[in-house]
């Protein structure tokens, strides 16, 4: 429920704490091929409030190829590549983003960088690299979408639509591998019960934030993911 109700109130982009937070509970391979479908379910209820009006298009018609191709480049390369290296690498830089917003001011316009197709195509992509080899997509599409300072609903609506893709596109990689899994289906069943709670208190949630509040606590969260990247990177 924590984790559909933060993704109904930041977008998709902050799914990547969903393995570490369901780790706690289950080892992480179950972890991911349990959120794996309930990623979609949580799009799926989602839906009804970051409809299309709230997506930029013009923001993912360069992020969407981008990801598709990250997302291939890291399926062609899972086995080669050193994860923790990644990790550390993806929270360095997320620190160092995040901590140069606080310092310029902590306002939305704080860091505000003008859109770039090369750039949309770079964030896109590695965000679709580092979602299928290390579950941490969220930074790098973070890096790009909040120095152009969308409202609130637009960033939330364009994150969630990005990851949704994402999510489509793993989701059946996720199930072959949580078909060797015992009693998972049942078990995706039983968590799928509080999904809708979860993304109806996280929309409420959004909708009472004032746009500065919510673009404070997603960078805040930002630090936080980094912290658990760094953390999982050098103790692996």
């Amino acid at each position: 429920m924590l984790i559909a109700l933060v993704r109904g109130a930041f977008g998709g982009g902050f799914g990547v704490i969903g393995i570490p937070l369901l780790s706690l509970a289950v080892d992480p391979v179950r972890a991911g091929a349990l959120l794996a479908p309930l990623f979609c379910l949580i799009d799926l209820c989602s839906l009804p409030h970051y409809r299309p009006a709230t997506w930029s298009k013009r923001d993912l018609a360069p992020l969407l190829p981008g990801l598709l191709g990250g997302m291939a480049l890291g399926f062609f390369t899972v086995t080669h590549v050193d994860v923790r290296a990644i990790m550390i690498l993806i929270g360095t830089v997320t620190l160092a983003f995040a901590v140069r917003w606080f310092l310029a001011g902590a306002t939305v316009d704080a860091a505000r960088q003008a859109r770039s197709t090369p750039r949309a195509v770079l964030f896109g992509g590695l965000s679709g690299f580092t979602s299928f080899v290390a579950h941490s997509g969220g930074p790098p599409l973070a890096m790009y979408l909040l120095p152009l300072g969308l409202p609130k609903q637009v960033y939330a609506g364009t994150s969630s639509a990005f990851f949704a893709v994402g999510n489509l596109v793993k989701l059946t990689p996720w199930l072959v591998i949580g078909a060797s899994l015992p009693g998972l289906g049942k078990q995706t069943l039983e968590l799928a019960l509080f999904v809708p709670l979860g993304v109806w208190l996280g929309q409420r949630l959004h909708n009472r934030l004032p746009e500065r509040r919510l673009y404070q606590v997603c960078y805040a969260l930002l630090v936080v993911v980094a912290g658990k990247l760094l953390i999982d990177g050098v103790i692996g």
